[in-house]
């Protein structure tokens, strides 16, 4: 038996919450298509967003450590998966709509540039007098100009709960500009999820990978709250944390983080009863929070990776050499914009030589940007 978009509406009746988001009450795309027939709007959304070009060049660009450090790290695109998998989790439990969350959750990063966080740094200082340079914003311009898939518009015709999650993502490093998409509302419950989840898995997955490259140790740790109530029963020795320990205690700081947010958000739900997808949205405060306590200990704890791991001499280092190589091109391109390639030199006289250079450089993959610039020095 086939199940059809409209036995999924009615599945997704029986069984979100009522302030989960039907696909059926989407307010639909910019530009008007027909249905699929066998999946809702954010199933189509989600694998619109998978088979994109700049969703494959997430493989290759820096989550915190260059991708030729080694082959166990996370890059972008294994933290987009265990961003999507934790919010499809999460949604789960709270009866939102999982296709919503996991559309968002692989979306999020999208316009990330080469080298991670000191790569946007350094574009948005480089594009200081002609608009900056957000991820956040990139990621909606990706799908929403971009990416060349449909020969009567550009991007990817998304629909606008799904552009509005993207706009409103939010952590405690990502702050949201959600002009033209009701700046004055929460974002709603499945946006909250995703930036939830996208906290949760930077910061454990960091942690995973600062004591596997040896730059974080435990011994360092001792001081972090957190720390010592995952460290309860699972004893080692000195100089005796091996991978299993370490597997041990980012499997168990991954659960409790999520069962802490999970019956904190379930508490203020059932405080607040909200009985349509906008009720939340009209709150003065996301829904979707651990708990004072946790929230405290969370803060310590990425206070304390800012401190040891992404302002560590390697870390800076490689960022350092980032910097060059993007400033390079940057001048490079923009003097000499016939440099670039053909599919990007057609939008020049839409967006002007910063912004289409800008663009071309966002798009680009750790290895790819410094093989350019090795082949502008040569």
């Amino acid at each position: 038996m086939l199940t059809t978009r409209t036995d999924l509406h009615s599945k997704e009746n029986t069984t979100l919450a009522p302030y989960g988001f039907r696909s059926a009450l989407s307010k639909g795309r910019k530009f008007n298509q027909s249905h699929a027939s066998y999946r809702t709007a954010f199933q189509r959304d989600r694998d619109r967003i998978l088979h994109t070009t700049a969703f494959r060049r997430l493989q290759h660009k820096t989550q915190v450590f260059i991708n030729t450090e080694g082959d166990y790290y996370r890059t972008r695109l294994t933290h987009t998966l265990e961003v999507a998998q934790l919010g499809r989790s999460i949604a789960r439990a709270l009866g939102a709509n999982e296709d919503l969350v996991e559309a968002i959750c692989l979306a999020h990063d999208l316009g990330h540039p080469p080298f991670g966080h000191s790569g946007e740094s350094v574009l948005n200082e480089l594009m200081d007098k002609h608009g900056g340079f957000d991820h956040n914003k990139q990621s909606l311009r990706i799908v929403t100009e971009l990416e060349e898939r449909y020969p009567h518009y550009a991007g990817l015709n998304l629909t606008w709960e799904v552009r509005e999650g993207i706009v409103k993502h939010e952590t405690e490093y990502d702050f949201a500009d959600a002009k033209h998409y009701n700046p004055g509302l929460r974002g709603h419950l499945e946006a909250q999820i995703s930036n939830a989840a996208d906290e949760l898995a930077y910061t454990a997955h960091d942690l995973d990978d600062g004591l596997r490259s040896g730059l974080l140790t435990p011994d360092q740790l001792d001081a972090v709250a957190l720390w010592q109530r995952l460290r309860t029963n699972i004893p080692w020795g000195k100089n005796n944390f091996d991978d299993l320990t370490r597997h041990r205690i980012i499997r168990r700081l991954i659960g409790l983080e999520t069962k802490d947010l999970l019956a904190n958000t379930n508490r203020s739900l059932d405080k607040i009863n909200p009985l349509s997808p906008f009720d939340i949205q009209h709150l003065d405060a996301n829904i979707v929070t651990w708990s004072p306590q946790f929230s405290l200990e969370n803060r310590e704890l990425r206070a304390f990776l800012r401190d040891n791991l992404y302002r560590h001499s390697r870390v800076t280092r490689m960022a350092k050499q980032a910097g060059t190589i993007l400033r390079d091109l940057y001048t490079t391109y923009v003097n000499n914009p016939d440099r670039i390639p053909s599919t990007n030199m057609k939008l020049l006289k839409q967006y002007g030589p910063e912004r289409t250079v800008c663009d071309y450089i966002a798009g680009m993959t750790d290895r790819f940007a410094r093989d350019e610039h090795s082949q502008l020095r040569a």
